[in-house]
């Protein structure tokens, strides 16, 4: 038998394997609905602890309780700020790095415009903004959006 003729063997055992191994690990993640993270934000420092004793949580419960020992301590100076001001002065921090038109399309990803799919706990959240640039010097323009969310529409860069 030639080593040509062993290459599907070989590569259905690995798909096999891999199959086998993904299956275990998604039977060890707690049952919590996507995007959540099992605690409820009451901010009760007991119903948290709680949620992390149970394994209702997508962290190992040592960090759990390392966090929720922390947003409690937090809490108790007064530094805990869970206003939407705050999420979202933190979320438009995150575009600072950026200029132009990146960072016009990373604001509107992070304040919700355009779509959104996947959770933290599947892995990743991937957000998509529909942009339009409008070229320097045109009185008018016709869209045809791709998506069905908003589109942005930006001035052609200054050059």
């Amino acid at each position: 038998m030639n080593t040509f003729s062993k290459f599907p063997r070989v590569l259905a055992g690995m798909g096999l394997s891999l199959l086998m191994v993904s299956g275990v690990a998604v039977a060890q993640v707690p049952i919590t609905a996507t995007g959540t993270t099992g605690i409820d934000a009451s901010g009760s420092t007991q119903k948290e602890r709680e949620a992390c004793m149970t394994g209702r949580t997508q962290q190992d419960q040592a960090t759990c309780l390392r966090e929720t020992n922390n947003a409690a301590a937090e809490k108790r100076s007064g530094r805990l700020d869970n206003s939407g001001s705050q999420f979202e002065a933190n979320a438009r921090q995150r575009c600072e790095v950026l200029t132009g038109e990146d960072r016009t399309a990373c604001e509107a990803r992070v304040m919700g415009y355009g779509n959104t799919q996947g959770s933290v706990a599947g892995g990743g959240v991937i957000r998509e903004v529909e942009t339009v640039v409008v070229p320097a010097g045109a009185t008018s323009v016709r869209i045809e959006p791709k998506t069905n969310a908003p589109v942005l529409i930006l001035p052609a860069p200054a050059k």
